[in-house]
């Protein structure tokens, strides 16, 4: 496996590269969030970038934006927000990622009473962003979200988008999935069903209530059984630690508690 943490955008992206290559990790996951990881602010900095990747000996997964609304019902709101993630997308190639994870479109606001409108609008924006990322010659990977987001939560609601884009990946985020759900039933059937698709790994922990980006360990996420189902696929690739803590040392406990899982 590669393991690899994500950035803090409020802090200065080559300061977040170093603290998290003095942990020894693999690979920056870079999430392009303003103020300090805006896709403009990266390019600014592209050389430099690469440089100090090439220097800590670490690789790239680029994550889009998170908080825009490529879904919003407001024309120009929704625009803009893809135009943010297409743009990103033209950053993450001249950053030669090793690969691109997408959060899909959040239908919130007054779309909830327009539901097929609002997906309706969230499948084009997938759309463009899928046809940008393969233009690229960029691997786009796609994340299982959270129910209140109300869009792509449950394995099935992947069934149809994966048909539809062949070259789609899937991130499989352990806490997204574990929210409100029985168990770890939710993740397993992730993993079963979509075996051929994954290709990238969030993990964190929580309670089942709430996404809280705890430590391996600290919540109710049966992490052994999870990475016995990941090793049984064969999967052997990015696993990036989600884990928001101030002590980054939770990072490091963590990434060598799913190693050993995966040893024994």
């Amino acid at each position: 496996m590669l393991y690899g943490v994500m950035n803090f955008p409020i802090r200065p992206v080559l300061k977040e590269l170093e603290a998290i290559s003095g942990l020894g990790f693999d690979y920056l996951e870079l999430a392009m969030d303003p103020p300090q990881a805006h896709y403009r602010t990266v390019h600014q900095q592209k050389e430099v970038l690469l440089k100090a990747l090439d220097r800590y000996k670490m690789g790239l997964v680029c994550h889009l934006p998170t908080f825009v609304s490529t879904a919003d019902l407001t024309d120009s709101l929704r625009e803009a927000s893809l135009n943010e993630v297409l743009e990103s997308l033209e950053v993450a190639a001249e950053l030669s990622a090793l690969k691109v994870v997408l959060h899909p479109s959040i239908i919130m606001g007054l779309s909830v009473f327009v539901m097929d409108k609002a997906r309706q609008y969230a499948l084009k924006s997938l759309e463009a962003t899928v046809e940008k990322a393969d233009h690229l010659g960029l691997c786009l990977c796609i994340e299982n979200m959270f129910p209140q987001s109300r869009s792509l939560v449950d394995p099935e609601d992947f069934v149809e988008i994966f048909e539809r884009f062949p070259t789609l990946k899937l991130t499989l985020d352990t806490g997204h999935a574990h929210i409100q759900s029985k168990g770890d039933k939710k993740t397993l059937g992730f993993i079963e069903m979509f075996s051929d698709r994954i290709g990238h790994v969030h993990a964190n922990d929580n309670f089942g209530r709430r996404d809280d980006h705890l430590p391996i360990g600290a919540g109710t996420i049966d992490f052994p059984k999870i990475m016995k189902a990941l090793k049984a696929i064969g999967y052997d690739d990015t696993v990036t630690l989600e884990v928001f803590s101030k002590d980054r040392d939770y990072l490091r406990i963590s990434r060598d508690k799913l190693a050993a899982m995966l040893k024994d």
